[in-house]
């Protein structure tokens, strides 16, 4: 059971880190849309292992393979299903773990809830399932785009290394110039150091990545149950690591009085507009109009490459140490995971709101 994420737009995912396969049945896609293969594969390429020193070095092309719901390069409106095929599993690497709970991992909760578990690489727990969310991501994207709706994330914070300058003063385009996809250099290059240092160690970091949605229209999300940040942080939530989701000004708001915080309209060429946005483009979760903004926070991967107490299958005693290839820092590789939820959520909440309309 669930599996399955989203209300029309909608995302089935299957597989297993050491699998034969990921893959997944995307529902709900608007037909006509031109699926640009190169951006699809350069998406799944900013999430592969293995792209920099700072990542992990397990080596995985990746290359997507689409087998229904696309004709002559377009969408059908059918069922889009698709495999991204494993080929540089290290099985060996987890035989220590066969029957040793890791600590902070999905090892112990697998095992109670199912009665059993893959520990290869933590099986369906593995974030290698994510690669499954970029490409319904990146064609949500795709959709997106027609509709002048871009969805742009970047890591701001490693451990205490964070930028302090507003989004709206960063360069974008530079989000792709370094291996951390941070869009501030001299804190890119601090961020870099501070992993590497971390890596030598055998230990892992966290850190926030950051995301703003712009041109969103007024009026997606639903009342009550249904609210436009509720769906986005249930999407962050649901992604591997992530411990902690605020949008607009979030917790740094309970610093302020309502007289300070609140975002005040205004009128401007025929548009109703707020002279803030300490909401983050959404109020009584409706979509306003402004720039949606979020931050998700990822905690420091549970596994370390350092010894650790825990406990095996039977409640004895033991200690770990891991093998294996892992991430010293999740938040590189989660940026496009990030853009891609988030893109799932804004199509999905526009598609409710034609057929309100």
């Amino acid at each position: 059971m669930f599996n399955s994420f989203g209300n029309i737009y909608r995302l089935t995912s299957f597989g297993e880190s050491h699998g034969p396969a990921i893959g997944g049945v995307i529902d709900g896609c608007p037909s006509g849309i031109e699926i640009d293969m190169e951006y699809i594969q350069s998406e799944l390429d900013r999430r592969r292992p293995g792209q920099s020193s700072i990542t992990t070095s397990r080596k995985e092309g990746d290359k997507v393979e689409f087998l229904s719901g696309i004709y002559e390069g377009k969408t059908t409106g059918t069922s889009i299903g698709f495999i991204i095929r494993n080929t540089n599993q290290h099985s060996s690497d987890y035989d220590n773990m066969k029957d040793v709970y890791r600590p902070s991992h999905a090892d112990f909760t697998y095992q109670q809830k199912y009665g059993t578990r893959d520990h290869r690489g933590g099986g369906r727990s593995s974030a290698r399932e994510t690669i499954s969310r970029c490409v319904a991501g990146a064609i949500a994207k795709l959709v997106l785009k027609q509709l002048n709706i871009s969805v742009t994330a970047y890591t701001s914070c490693v451990e205490d290394i964070e930028i302090t300058t507003p989004y709206q003063e960063l360069d974008f385009n530079q989000i792709e110039s370094n291996p951390v996809r941070c869009p501030e250099k001299r804190t890119a290059e601090k961020m870099i150091r501070l992993i590497e240092e971390v890596k030598s160690q055998g230990d892992t970091i966290g850190g926030i990545i950051t995301c703003v949605i712009k041109g969103v229209p007024v009026g997606l999300g639903e009342p009550v149950f249904g609210k436009l940040h509720q769906a986005l942080g249930s999407a962050m939530l649901s992604i591997n690591a992530v411990k902690g989701f605020e949008y607009g000004a979030g917790f740094e708001g309970i610093k302020y009085r309502g007289s300070e915080l609140n975002d005040l309209f205004y009128k401007e060429n025929n548009t109703i507009k707020t002279a803030t946005n300490n909401s983050g483009g959404i109020q009584g979760g409706i979509s306003n109009g402004e720039d949606i903004y979020f931050r998700t926070a990822f905690k420091p991967v549970a596994t370390v490459l350092i010894s650790q107490s825990t406990v095996d299958r039977m409640g004895e005693e033991t200690t770990l140490k891991a093998k294996g290839r892992h991430d010293p820092c999740v938040l590189p590789r989660a940026v496009p995971i990030v853009e891609a939820m988030a893109a799932m959520v804004i199509l999905d909440y526009y598609l409710l709101q034609k057929v309100r309309k």
